[in-house]
């Protein structure tokens, strides 16, 4: 996970906005702003920015990896003071709408102009009311939990961690209904929310909320859900096949009283508490022959790999690509395991703290082969984020929202067994015939979650336009989820419950796009680095490791940044400005083979 304060211009942008603090009386005539007047705006926005942002990030880093009164109070006044102050700055830059500019400086006024997510009204007593209903959001996300009748209260990390292993319904129900009793309340403070920041929305040009979010895109607000929807189509008959197998296998587990096997899934027996991607089931779903699958966690084990010498080999990863080492501060300054004198964020995350060379990662570094691949996936945020350093500040960051994310995911996939052979991880690549298991492994939570990933902000796009009232929220998020997820809740849901509060990101404001593009560009990138590298195996069996040509292609691309439309970006890597996600077919063709021989006799589709 990429630390999105650090890199995304939305979180870190702040300054004191330029103007004259006088008054003017009603016979002086305000002056036409000109091209020139943004260029000296964008320029002091960017000297202010790095004047503050520097500290403001030590002050994150320090509440992250040392959590106490002192460093949250400090951490939480630079917060407030930079989400006032982007608040103004997008209203400053959003003066320019009318004025003739390059389209460089339009460019950068309009990253400012959509940097906000929900932007308050300039009326002081709403723009209050509008943070205020956001902290009451996440504190009731934050603080919530399930008791049961008997007393016995469960937090939601404690009823995730019993879902993914849990094989018994009834229990899986109490705690999947249980945790959407703490969303039920949030339903009138988000309708309320929709509307302030609706207002704030139109101050700033945008018709709402709605399209100021789709509007981030570098096309044309309306056209980016056909867009969407586009690329689903191409994942759609794999990702049918995968929720036909799952069914039939559930059905078998369960009965098929519970698991109809011409209806969706019930939400609730899929080991995630959104069932939004399924890898916990694995042991459920898997092919019965005896797979042989790479033991990484035990070869850790077994050559003496800690913490330090696990980033070092992932460090070798990307020096065989042709990149440059990482910074000594980086070894000094990140945080690889968890302290045994304090509270930290164990959640790992990359880190740039000044916009340079300050780069580090911050994780709790479990000795395993999925902390392998997390390792590996934080170090392409910090490459990427140095990559594109030398860029104007308001073009460090990735060329859509989804690239970051993307990035490190696909540097993960190059994480095969054929790499792990070139480390001597491994003594031999398994044949091929032991693929299956390990697609299905990776099927069960990267193309389970691409319908997840697309319906989140189809749900609020539909909300925050307007199109749906507050009393159509829970049944609009249930048609999408059963459109596009073939997911449907296990129990009738009320008009009064807020079913989609229940995920984070809904009261927390935190966009979702990004991860459903991320799922898509990882496929598209590796193809491409595959191809650079002169690998002509199957894709699945790839790895990049070693290649410098694929680093070169791969580092050209990272080092724009933001300073391009993300079309441009994905072009000067793939050959192509168009996202495409038939690449993911080609990635699964083994499992989809599989897949379609043992639906050969089932009823599919919902």
């Amino acid at each position: 996970m990429l630390n999105q304060k650090r890199t995304l211009i939305a979180a870190v942008v702040s300054l004191s906005l330029m103007g004259c603090g006088e008054s003017t009386t009603q016979t002086e005539i305000k002056p036409e702003l000109t091209a020139q007047d943004a260029k000296q705006f964008l320029q002091q926005a960017q000297d202010d920015i790095a004047k503050m942002q520097v500290p403001a990030a030590h002050a994150e880093w320090s509440y992250a990896t040392n959590i106490n009164f002192d460093t949250a109070a400090v951490s939480a006044y630079f917060n407030e003071v930079l989400s006032t102050k982007v608040a103004k700055l997008a209203k400053e830059a959003a003066k320019f709408n009318n004025v003739e500019v390059d389209t460089d400086t339009r460019r950068q006024l309009d990253l400012l102009k959509n940097s906000l997510t929900m932007p308050p009204p300039a009326d002081a007593q709403k723009a209050e009311r509008l943070a205020k209903i956001g902290s009451e959001l996440s504190a009731m996300y934050g603080s919530g939990e399930y008791c049961s009748d008997d007393g016995n209260c469960k937090s939601l990390v404690e009823m995730s961690s019993e879902m993914a292993t849990l094989r018994d319904a009834d229990k899986l129900l109490e705690y999947w209904t249980g945790w959407r009793e703490v969303s039920k309340p949030m339903a009138p403070l988000y309708a309320e929310q929709v509307s302030l920041a609706n207002e704030g929305a139109a101050e700033l040009g945008f018709e709402n909320v709605s399209a100021l979010w789709r509007g981030k895109y570098d096309m044309p607000a309306d056209d980016f859900p056909k867009e969407l929807d586009r690329l689903w189509t191409q994942v759609e008959p794999f990702y049918e096949s995968l929720h036909c197998h799952v069914r039939a296998k559930l059905g078998e587990h369960y009965g098929e009283d519970v698991v109809p096997q011409d209806k969706p899934i019930p939400a609730h027996l899929l080991g995630n508490m959104w069932a939004q991607t399924w890898g916990n089931i694995y042991d459920i779903v898997k092919p019965q022959q005896e797979m042989k699958v790479p033991d990484v966690t035990g070869a850790l084990a077994a050559q003496g790999y800690d913490e330090i010498a696990m980033v070092k080999q992932a460090e070798s990863f990307f020096s065989s690509l042709g990149f440059e080492e990482l910074p000594d501060t980086f070894w000094e300054r990140s945080m690889f395991q968890k302290p045994e004198d304090r509270d930290v964020q164990c959640h790992a995350s990359a880190w740039d703290l000044d916009d340079k060379d300050d780069l580090r990662i911050k994780m709790c570094i479990q000795k395993t082969g999925e902390e392998f691949n997390v390792i590996h996936h934080e170090l392409g945020h910090n490459y990427y984020q140095r990559a594109y350093k030398d860029q104007p500040l308001l073009y460090r960051g990735s060329a859509n929202d989804g690239f970051h994310e993307a990035i490190g995911d696909t540097i993960a996939l190059s994480i095969t067994p054929k790499y792990l052979k070139q480390i001597d991880l491994i003594d031999e690549i398994p044949d091929a015939s032991n693929d299956i298991g390990m697609l299905m492994q990776v099927a069960l939570d990267k193309i389970a979650f691409i319908p997840f990933g697309l319906m989140v902000d189809q749900w609020r796009w539909k909300v925050m336009s307007g199109e749906v009232t507050p009393e159509q929220y829970n049944q609009l998020w249930w048609e999408l989820r059963e459109k596009y997820q073939g997911v449907m809740a296990p129990v009738e849901r009320s008009a009064d419950a807020f079913d989609p509060g229940a995920k984070y990101h809904v009261p927390a404001n935190v966009p979702y796009t990004r991860y459903f593009l991320a799922h898509i560009l990882q496929f598209q990138f590796h193809k491409a680095l595959c191809d650079i590298s002169g690998d002509e195996g199957p894709l699945n069996r790839c790895s990049i490791y070693g290649s410098e040509e694929a680093g070169n292609a791969l580092n050209e691309m990272l080092e724009m940044g933001m300073s391009q439309p993300w079309q441009n970006a994905l072009e000067t890597l793939t050959g192509s400005p168009q996202m495409d996600a038939s690449t993911i077919a080609d990635y699964f063709a083994p499992l989809k083979a599989w897949l379609d021989e043992q639906n050969a006799s089932r009823q599919c589709g919902w």
